[in-house]
């Protein structure tokens, strides 16, 4: 379906005239060009670091280009800052969320606000908005409460109550269920037909074919190639994007004996936070050898769950045993001590430190390495070395071990937290949605290297919302609902539809 409204002989809504910016060793936008109309849901392509998070920065006034002009409705614009660009009506729905941890839903939007209003009447709005749109949000929660999946509806409601002309999202789907993708998607034709211009950035190919009128590709920072997305499949699409066909995952059987290693066995945690989610019962077994995936809808006890297994929260300590010893009453430092590996979901901030070089941050957990230390310290030629091996081995994209981590793009510091956890040769690695926002290309290399680690004798366990991802790596499939886990069944036995079901938190066998 496309936006019905005829703009035709209008100016274009935004046009982009040879916008270069520059960082330190690196052209992030190399005189790239584009147009968008108005009413036109446009696509930008490429893989993680071609420079389209950058240059969406531009056009909202967060960067500020080299060189280059923009144009806003056929005018020449500068726009100096975010308010500047909502002043003229663009939002940006941002990959890495802009929110305030102690302050509410409610709060949060009101910052981003202008004129007059009083927070009660803005909540109303905020729970109509984001019950029409199929975002559904308490006004009142505190945002550090919230799920990662809930922080970015209100990241999408926050913009939605601007009113913008222009709508920046960048890997908006990330974290949201395919219902809610389904209401977003029905959203953004209606303010398109309604005349309002979108900019989109997706790493799902499905999505792109599905809902946006052009595409325009970047690679290594420049523009590369346009595309008609419903002319096109998935595979031309990646081709465009990565310049290869899409690699694909293959497997094969655990060679070895397989044997428990992470057991958790009648885990509760009642919550204290009133906006959580307790969780009841959990039984699961991971065995070397093999990928267990837990499916399920954001905010339904996946972060309690994570912090349980990590060790951020202590349980009693036969809820949790580690190559059969109970650690459920062991922090995380004593859990890694004894062969665990943690991915956490949000990579800046918990995953990587962002200030922090790559070799400063892989010192965080590796510093148990005895190659780390020289002489009883730790060495940071040697936390360098392991770094730099890291960035090799595992194609992250950078200007090397001594980049700062929040100078990558998010697929290449997801390449690197994964990789520095692999090469800590743990027993269990847990890792927590490993390819959200992150490119085909990247996306297929993370989900391969999770298949070989576990084939070569680790136990995987997988949270993640993707359930094309669990179908593609996981030998077992679980889903957490309402704080409670279900027995997990070998994928070849159920399919997406049950799994689904579940997620919903219907009880019938998958």
């Amino acid at each position: 379906m496309e936006a019905s409204a005829d703009h035709s002989g209008m100016p274009p809504r935004l046009a982009l005239r040879h916008i270069t910016k520059r960082y330190p060793g690196i052209v992030a936008n190399d005189d790239v060009s584009l147009t968008v109309q108005p009413g036109e849901i446009h696509a930008v392509l490429g893989e993680n670091g071609a420079g389209k998070s950058t240059l969406m920065k531009i056009i909202y006034g967060a960067v500020q280009a080299d060189a280059g002009q923009i144009e806003w409705n056929g005018k020449p614009e500068r726009i100096a800052t975010p308010a500047a660009a909502r002043h003229l009506g663009i939002g940006m729905v941002f990959q890495h969320f802009q929110l305030f941890e102690t302050l509410s839903v409610v709060e949060n939007i009101a910052l981003a606000l202008e004129g007059h209003f009083d927070l009660k009447t803005l909540a109303g709005r905020v729970a109509e908005v984001s019950r029409k749109y199929g975002l559904p949000l308490d006004p009142q929660r505190l945002v550090h409460s919230l799920s990662v999946g809930e922080r970015q509806r209100v990241e999408i409601v926050r913009c939605l109550l601007q009113n913008p002309q222009l709508l920046i999202l960048d890997e908006p789907t990330s974290v949201l269920t395919p219902q809610a993708v389904r209401a977003l998607f029905d959203t953004l034709r209606q303010l398109a037909a309604e005349g309002v211009s979108i900019l989109y950035i997706s790493h799902k190919l499905h999505e792109i074919q599905e809902l946006c009128d052009r595409a325009t590709v970047m690679q290594a920072g420049k523009v590369t190639g346009e595309a008609e997305p419903r002319q096109e499949t998935p595979a031309s699409l990646a081709r465009m994007m990565i310049g290869r066909d899409l690699p694909v995952c293959s497997t094969s059987a655990f060679a070895g004996e397989s044997q428990p290693v992470l057991e958790v066995r009648g885990l509760s945690f009642a919550n204290p936070d009133p906006f959580g989610t307790s969780l009841h019962d959990v039984n699961l077994t991971v065995h070397s050898g093999e990928v267990v995936g837990i499916a399920g809808i954001s905010g339904n006890g996946q972060a309690e769950l994570l912090a349980a297994l990590s060790g951020e929260q202590i349980s009693a300590p036969q809820a949790i045993l580690l190559n059969g010893n109970p650690v459920g009453n062991l922090h995380a430092g004593r859990r890694r001590d004894k062969g665990l590996a943690f991915v956490p979901e949000e990579r800046l901030g918990r995953g990587a430190v962002p200030a922090m070089t790559l070799a400063q941050n892989f010192m965080l957990t590796a510093h148990r390495n005895p190659d780390l230390r020289s002489f009883g310290l730790m060495s940071r030629t040697r936390a360098r070395l392991h770094a730099a091996k890291c960035v090799e081995r595992f194609d992250v994209r950078c200007n090397g071990a001594l980049s700062a981590a929040r100078s990558l793009s998010g697929g290449n510091l997801q390449k690197f937290i994964v990789g520095r956890e692999i090469m800590q040769n743990p027993r269990v690695l847990i890792v927590a949605q490993p390819t959200w926002g992150v490119d085909v290309g990247a996306a297929a290399f993370l989900r391969q290297t999770l298949l070989d680690i576990s084939r070569s004798g680790v136990a995987v366990l997988v949270v993640s919302e993707e359930l094309e991802e669990l179908f593609e790596i996981c030998d077992r499939i679980a889903v957490l609902a309402g704080g409670r886990l279900s027995q997990p069944v070998p994928r070849e036995q159920t399919d997406a539809e049950n799994i689904g079901l579940l997620m919903g938190g219907q009880s019938q066998a998958a």
